[in-house]
């Protein structure tokens, strides 16, 4: 046997190779695919409610399901009347596809972490998918503003203050840590 044959990837010996490979073979019942999915419309709606103008964009877009996929997960939403979203029943096909290409998902962290956009895939009714693409990128969810009507105002920015100290310091750790080739290490080479 021939010691330079090619290895398999080397990340799926690490341990986060290991853990992506477990997740990736882990399906979720139905039941809560089903539930996470309700909640994420449920989240959308509470953030679009927000900002009228996304509302009314939406409006524009009355019916037109979208289809926004991941791997083996997918959602399909549609604009409602009232300006928001909801997952359409029946037959209808999405006029618009939107598959997110990135599979690792650490990888998608790492460039979501990063402030970049993941890499996607977008196929179909052009009008449709510049207004997705307004939403994301006017759309934002006041995370502060919801927490202090909670909480209240002082304590909410701590807690605001507080998540976004520790996403750039979870941003600065997954930048030091990506690796550029195999046997990448952050100290000196000896």
């Amino acid at each position: 046997m021939n010691s330079e044959s090619p290895n398999p990837s080397t990340s799926s010996r690490s341990p986060l190779g290991m853990l992506q490979s477990l997740l990736g073979s882990v399906r979720p019942p139905e039941w809560v695919v089903d539930e996470v999915q309700n909640r994420v419309v449920l989240f959308l709606n509470h953030v679009l409610m927000q900002e009228p103008q996304a509302q009314q964009r939406l409006r524009r877009q009355l019916g037109k399901p979208v289809r926004v996929a991941w791997g083996d997960f997918h959602l399909t939403l549609a604009p409602t009347a009232a300006g928001l979203l909801e997952r359409p029943t029946g037959d209808r096909q999405p006029e618009l596809h939107v598959t997110v290409t990135q599979t690792s998902p650490f990888a998608l962290a790492q460039q979501v972490l990063g402030g970049e956009r993941p890499n996607v895939d977008i196929q179909g009714d052009v009008q449709l998918a510049a207004e997705v693409a307004w939403l994301v990128d006017n759309v934002r969810w006041d995370v502060e503003e919801d927490l202090s009507r909670i909480v209240g105002d002082a304590a909410a920015h701590t807690l605001v203050g507080g998540a976004k100290s520790a996403a750039a310091g979870l941003k600065a750790f997954v930048g030091r840590r990506s690796p550029t080739e195999p046997g990448h290490s952050d100290g000196p080479s000896a």
